[in-house]
């Protein structure tokens, strides 16, 4: 069943912000602090990480442009170079990104919420895998009334995230305390000794692997291509004002952490949103930014459950996985078996996750290869275009090639360094690559009998 077009300009610009805005902003700036050591490194490398996005997200308005189909993210490579190499980087995405990474946004979001609507002493671990695994379903079940509900609830969500992060930013702007004392961990006053001038460049790029995962996710917009009314004028547009906002966004909330908890503070605080919150609003601190938290985990699954279905059905379409992925419903388009399937996933990742900081590791290495090869494929389409007529006239991304070719080369260098500085969480991803060819030929020979039964 095709999918038809039901999403607006503004559904989509929502959805790139929550694509980005999860829970990173609120956990990597001391994982960032710790890397870089310095006031000026940690903001530089949040500023930079921000340019470099933003000549992905004109990259990728380009791509969203050229190419408007369902799950484009892996439609486009498959088209470009071949349905193995996007299976194989894609069943990486899925397994890890998508399961253990929307797991852990739904256990941090529950971690938040379990205070707010639980007395103490029923706050354990196994409460908190219910109420992660429950916030799954209520998602779920909002989904499956279809794609233009999943996005009415997604506008909603990610206003109030939005307006919820400007109020800390202008308390905390506002506050006039002094850095707010943060007693540090042994090792931490070593991490943030003054990092000598032959090292910055090192200390630069190991903060940038936390600060580009936080910017990440923008680039799975493209796989609403055909979800998006008059797709080829109003991706680019969304795509291009949504990343925007976040850079507005993380770079106003950055500088608020510096100036209520400076640089030690923020590398010695895990939760360096609810510190800051805490020493601007005092006892409301902690209820207010649970608040933000949760929606921003509510934003990020919601949208999780919209998009990646979407890349079933490209699969699907390629024969890469079974035909059941591509039932869409007439009249809501919403995937019923796709949903099902990704909602079982997640459920399952919420019982089995590591540390935060492990998932973003085991997430970077292979993710920054699959969307540089994505981001490769501009240079494919550009290509055709010149044989086709009439000419394309849709967003064009500017000082073409330099800019994409840079961002593809920024991109290959995040996987070189989380290879090199974290090297086990890297092959462990490799070895997911891997397995996604045995299961690519599997899954054709499978969708080959089928078709030769019926």
């Amino acid at each position: 069943m095709a999918i038809k077009a039901k999403l607006s300009a503004f559904d989509t610009t929502m959805i790139v912000v929550s694509l980005v805005i999860g829970i990173g902003i609120f956990r990597t700036p001391a994982i960032v602090a710790r890397e870089t050591g310095t006031t000026f490194l940690f903001l530089a490398a949040w500023v930079l990480g921000g340019v470099i996005s933003l000549l992905g997200a004109l990259t990728f308005a380009e791509i969203g442009s050229r190419f408007p189909h369902p799950g484009s993210f892996y439609k486009v490579v498959a088209a470009s170079y071949g349905p193995a190499p996007a299976f194989m980087l894609n069943w990486t995405n899925v397994v890890i990104v998508n399961g253990a990474g929307v797991a852990a946004v739904a256990m941090i979001g529950a971690e938040y919420l379990n205070p707010i609507i639980l007395p103490p002493h029923l706050r354990t671990p196994l409460a908190s895998e219910l109420s992660a695994s429950g916030l799954v379903l209520i998602l779920l079940a909002v989904n499956a009334l279809g794609i233009k509900t999943g996005a009415r609830a997604q506008n909603v969500l990610t206003g109030l995230k939005i307006g919820m992060m400007v109020l800390i930013v202008i308390a905390a702007l506002r506050y006039s305390g002094g850095p707010a004392p943060a007693p540090a961990p042994a090792g931490t006053a070593g991490a943030l000794a003054a990092v000598p001038a032959k090292s910055w460049g090192l200390a630069l790029a190991a903060g940038l692997i936390s600060v580009f995962y936080t910017y990440g996710g923008y680039h799975h917009t493209i796989n609403f291509g055909a979800d998006v009314r008059n797709a080829r004028r109003n991706m680019p547009r969304a795509i291009i004002a949504g990343i925007a906002i976040i850079l507005a966004c993380y770079l106003a909330i950055n500088l608020a952490y510096v100036k209520v908890l400076g640089t030690p503070g923020i590398a010695a605080s895990d939760l360096v949103a609810a510190e800051t919150a805490k020493a601007v609003f005092g006892g409301a601190g902690y209820l207010i930014v649970s608040l933000v938290i949760v929606l921003s985990s509510l934003g990020f699954l919601n949208v999780t459950l919209m998009h990646m279905p979407r890349i079933y059905y490209a699969m699907a379409e390629d024969g890469a996985m079974p035909a059941i992925f591509k039932r869409v419903h007439p009249e809501t388009q919403a995937q019923g078996f796709g949903l099902l399937f990704l909602g079982a996933m997640i459920l399952a990742a919420i019982f089995f996750l590591g540390t935060f900081e492990s998932i973003v590791n085991y997430v970077m290495f292979l993710d920054s290869l699959n969307i540089a090869l994505a981001a490769s494929t501009i240079f494919v389409l550009r290509r055709k275009a010149r044989r086709e007529t009439p000419a394309f006239e849709g967003f064009r991304a500017p000082l073409f090639p330099v800019l994409p070719a840079f961002f593809v080369l920024f991109l290959l260098g995040i996987s070189a360094n989380v290879l090199l500085t974290r090297t086990r969480e890297a092959l462990i991803g490799a070895v997911f690559f891997a397995t996604g060819g045995p299961v690519f030929l599997a899954m054709k020979k499978m969708t080959a009998r089928k078709e030769n039964r019926s």
